[in-house]
């Protein structure tokens, strides 16, 4: 009798722990990551638990809600979000479907944006995109004013110069570089909530400010599939247009910003297979630390990278290339991979280097067969000024199978790189080649 009065007692005990809500969401912990710094400041385990939040509008096909951030100057905040996901029409008996998702992260100057939730929803995905600066926007005001913006009285810090980097001399709690990251990571434990939304299928990707999230999120939170950093990346205190602000700070306020929010302290920790897209002239992200950003990664994890001549700044322009949706259903859905350009060098007044996916008529171990790469370019410059002033130049190479080939830029060339399209017209580049 005592022995069947155990097994009833531990059979009950099992029970209650599955229904407890605890252990339901014990299982969707970020794994602990023995690459990241000790000086990392979030507490991982409880950012990995949804938030409470509560529905502003349910109704729309876009929705919007708040939910709770971490707490500013003693007090618990609110974080402003627009949520979607396709509205499929429903088939009596069928099996409710369950979408993979993406994390959406604004950077400087703006906030949430309802328009790109929907440009995700309708290309199969749950979205969700937070304010990170403590407001909302005003409904059917153009958001990308930021006039169109209200203030929350429970608001988290503000995304101005003095939140993100004077506050270094206070308190972590007073940092917007502090509670970005953890008000992201929320909102990724918060959709993997939903019950329609499917917990192993979920990608972030960020613009300029929101790309150098993306950067420390996807080294935090390993639970994601796919990061797709568009301008942003680490190593800000040199070839940035940050740098300035940050080597102003009294020496040990910038070693402590550069220990504590440079993404170069976490992209040696990434887990997270990542898609690097920048632009030749970026202002305020020098290719010189885009480099060394794509080159921390370690070579353990899946990196990628698209640097377009001339990309304009902007978050319209920052969420236009297919690519970014290329490359996180690659990675989520299984899609037909982007190109891979890999060892790229010069030898003999000639430049070469390889494609890494399979060309046609190999055997790949892929759901779908790879799109054929038509056209490389090699990309250079010999100017030696700020990023945004040099020029570029181009020349043609050629594609023999997985080799790609062609006359060697010249000798003073400061930074080239190869580009490469494929018959959809999606682009991806080689690793940069920099002789500054």
């Amino acid at each position: 009798m005592n022995l069947v009065r155990s097994i009833k007692s531990y059979l009950t005990l099992f029970i209650l722990c599955l229904l407890a809500p605890g252990y339901l969401q014990a299982e969707d912990l970020i794994t602990p990551n023995p690459r990241l710094p000790k000086t990392t400041p979030w507490d991982l385990k409880v950012l990995s638990k949804a938030p409470q939040f509560e529905w502003i509008d349910e109704k729309s096909p876009i929705k919007s809600l708040f939910y709770q951030g971490l707490d500013y100057r003693g007090k618990p905040t609110k974080v402003f979000a627009y949520y979607g996901f396709p509205d499929l029409p429903k088939t009596p008996g069928a099996k409710r479907p369950r979408f993979a998702s993406v994390v959406l992260i604004h950077g400087g100057g703006g906030t949430a944006f309802r328009e790109w939730v929907e440009l995700w929803v309708n290309n199969g995905y749950a979205a969700i995109a937070m304010d990170l600066a403590g407001s909302r926007p005003i409904d059917g005001k153009n958001p990308h004013d930021r006039k169109n913006r209200i203030r929350l009285m429970e608001g988290g810090p503000n995304q101005s110069h003095v939140e993100k980097f004077e506050a270094i001399k206070s308190d972590k709690s007073e940092h917007w570089c502090y509670h970005a990251p953890a008000n992201a990571i929320l909102a990724h434990s918060l959709i993997r909530s939903f019950p329609e939304v499917d917990q192993d299928r979920s990608a972030v990707t960020g613009i300029s400010w929101g790309g150098y999230l993306t950067c420390i999120v996807a080294g935090l939170d390993n639970r994601f599939d796919a990061a797709v950093p568009v301008y942003g990346c680490g190593f800000l205190n040199n070839h940035s247009v940050f740098g300035k602000a940050i080597n102003q700070l009294p020496p040990a306020d910038a070693r402590r910003w550069m220990q504590l929010y440079d993404p170069g302290q976490y992209l040696p920790a990434m887990q997270v297979p990542i898609f690097f897209v920048n632009g030749t002239n970026d202002f305020a992200y020098w290719l010189s630390a885009y480099q060394r950003s794509y080159q921390a990664v370690p070579e353990t994890t899946y990196r990628n990278i698209r640097i377009e001549v001339n990309m304009r700044h902007s978050h319209p322009a920052g969420w236009a290339p297919k690519e970014i949706s290329d490359f996180i259903s690659e990675k989520l859905n299984n899609a037909a991979p982007l190109p891979l350009v890999q060892n790229p060098a010069i030898k003999d007044k000639l430049v070469t280097a390889k494609l890494a996916i399979p060309v046609p008529g190999e055997t790949a171990a892929l759901q779908h067969t790879p799109k054929k790469v038509k056209s490389a370019d090699l990309i250079y410059t010999t100017d030696e000024g700020p990023n945004p002033e040099r020029k570029w130049k181009s020349i043609p190479l050629q594609i023999e199978g997985r080799n790609i080939s062609g006359t060697a830029p010249p000798e003073n060339t400061t930074i080239w790189f190869i580009n490469v399209t494929d018959e959809t017209g999606s682009m991806a580049s080689s690793p940069l080649m920099m002789n500054l």
